[in-house]
């Protein structure tokens, strides 16, 4: 079987299909559904990985794409991606707690300094070895994608501190760990569908919502929300996901192909998802009100949210805890 995350070492796959005409390569047609709007993250990395995968292939395996959440919300789309009745899709994989709860680490606060630093331990032992977790839910994590640090607008007023966030209405994902961390902080946090926040927040039925720059960005929150508070609260990879059931279909030179076709999408995704954050914070500068917490207001907010760290570490065991901290700080002492 192959082992279903992407590595550098993944491209090597390819090299094994001496040819098009030699490879058991047939005609198919996949759907990949992203909730995130044209120029999200990984709604561009899903059409990388389309164009690389229809050259690569001689136009035997095409790609469609399908962002703005049109194939349906994120549980939705798993659970069809599960069932067989959508190919892929990538999402935030804390999302993947509802079927293994180790996936929760992936939400804790503060847990990544950069994405730089993530991307090793995405790609090696403990990427993989929460992917293995997998198969048995009927899903396949081929690669980790990124979406980037979470900041915090509001439609009210200025975060300038720990307390401002007290009573805002703060749409977050639906993920427990994201519900409890916010309703710590004082927030009455709403867990809704990102395909509904737009119209949630233009109706006022909530204050805010927390996403990557990129995100704010591409899907136009800034146009029913004045303030951004930088706090990078949050790393968010991204899985990107199989249906086991049609990925086992197929003969070993489509898997190989769109794995090694996926290694290459996902370098470029990565750092073209580090260009968009810069990019588009400059952007934001133009039409927001931009506040950066200082040290000693996120110092505030760390020691507010420890319990809800230590609730979920127990949850998701102290030992992949403890080994997700040994990786990091064996990576930032090199």
């Amino acid at each position: 079987m192959l082992k279903f995350v992407a590595k550098a070492s993944v491209v090597l796959i390819g090299a094994l299909l001496a040819s098009a005409g030699q490879a058991q390569v047939n005609e198919h047609t996949f759907r990949i559904s992203i909730a995130g709007a044209p120029g999200h993250p990984s709604v561009m990395g899903a059409e990388k990985w389309a164009e690389i995968l229809k050259q690569k292939s001689g136009g035997k395996l095409t790609l469609k794409v399908f962002p703005n959440g049109v194939l349906g919300g994120d549980v939705q789309v798993l659970s069809a991606v599960q069932g067989g009745t959508i190919d892929f899709t990538s999402m935030n994989s804390g999302i993947l707690q509802t079927q293994v709860k180790e996936f929760a680490i992936f939400d804790f606060p503060f847990m990544f300094e950069s994405g730089k630093e993530a991307d090793p331990i995405l790609d090696g032992p403990f990427g993989k070895k929460l992917a293995d977790l997998l198969p048995a839910k009927n899903l396949y994590n081929l690669a980790y994608w990124e979406l980037g640090f979470r900041e915090m607008t509001n439609g009210k007023h200025p975060v300038n501190k720990m307390e401002d966030i007290s009573g805002l209405k703060i749409r977050v994902i639906q993920s427990p760990i994201y519900i409890d961390t916010f309703n710590a902080l004082g927030a009455n946090a709403v867990p809704m569908p990102f395909t509904e926040v737009y119209t949630a927040l233009e109706q006022k039925i909530i204050d805010g919502q927390e996403n990557p720059f990129s995100v704010i960005e591409t899907s136009k929150l800034n146009e029913v929300q004045k303030h951004l508070t930088i706090t990078n609260h949050i790393y968010n990879p991204q899985s990107v996901l199989a249906s086991k059931k049609k990925f086992d279909a197929l003969t070993k030179d489509e898997q190989a192909l769109l794995m090694s076709t996926l290694a290459e999408a996902t370098k470029w995704q990565r750092e073209n998802s580090r260009k968009l954050a810069e990019d588009s914070l400059a952007n934001l500068k133009k039409t927001m009100q931009v506040t950066t917490l200082s040290p000693e207001e996120l110092a505030k907010i760390r020691a507010k949210i420890k319990p809800v760290i230590d609730k979920f570490a127990a949850n998701v065991g102290p030992d992949l805890v403890k080994e997700l901290q040994t990786e990091l700080e064996k990576g930032r002492k090199k």
